[in-house]
């Protein structure tokens, strides 16, 4: 990623191999980076952003939304959820995660698995709880966490299209709330914290 800023304005440069977006607060400075870019080598301008790296982009002149519907779509059907029943949550609330339990037989499956699911937490922070308690298990996983990563599978399934909303007259405030969940971690009985952080009035993380 790399920023400039001159004044008040900025922009932005994402750039993965070949492909690199731009955002800025000023469209004369996006001009003009176009035309630096094309001149040091040649670039195909594909106008407003829609898809890149696997975020959907839908925007309209009083909302933007990011969402990973395809990804998402894409993942169900790899891992043949994409006709399984829905659940309303992704994770059970009574469920107590532990390092016991019947060891299943390919493990870098489920790694895989969590792993997909992680990148799809920048798009469904409703997920992050229940991705970051699997995460923990991907050394030794067993029956009872490829269980519970499919349960999540099953979450969205529910709403494959949900993602982030950002409202145009919504105030860019960054507001978080945390909690601690003390000593029920059935192996090390450490304390959890959690956190929520809101973006406006859109929880991003």
């Amino acid at each position: 990623m790399f920023k400039k800023t001159e004044g008040t304005h900025f922009i932005i440069l994402l750039v993965y191999v070949d492909d690199v977006l731009l955002a800025s607060n000023n469209l004369q400075l996006i001009q003009t980076t176009k035309v630096f870019l094309d001149n040091a080598f040649k670039i195909k301008d594909l106008g407003p952003a829609k898809y890149f790296l696997g975020l959907e982009l839908a925007r309209s002149s009083a909302r933007i939304n990011l969402s990973q519907h395809k990804y998402t779509i894409d993942l169900l059907q790899d891992i043949g959820f994409l006709l399984s029943k829905p659940v309303a949550t992704p994770m059970a609330s009574d469920l107590r995660l532990s390092s016991s339990g019947d060891f299943i037989a390919d493990p870098s499956s489920f790694r895989c698995l969590i792993g997909k699911l992680l990148y799809l937490t920048t798009t469904r922070p409703d997920i992050s709880f229940a991705v970051q308690q699997l995460s923990q298990f991907m050394t030794s996983p067993t029956t009872s966490h490829l269980q519970a990563a499919h349960r999540v599978l099953r979450y969205l399934k529910q709403s494959p299209g949900q993602g982030l909303f950002f409202r145009r007259n919504s105030p860019l405030k960054i507001c978080a709330f945390s909690d601690s969940d003390w000593g029920t971690c059935p192996d090390s009985r450490k304390s959890i914290t959690g956190y929520c952080i809101f973006l406006g009035s859109s929880l991003i993380s």
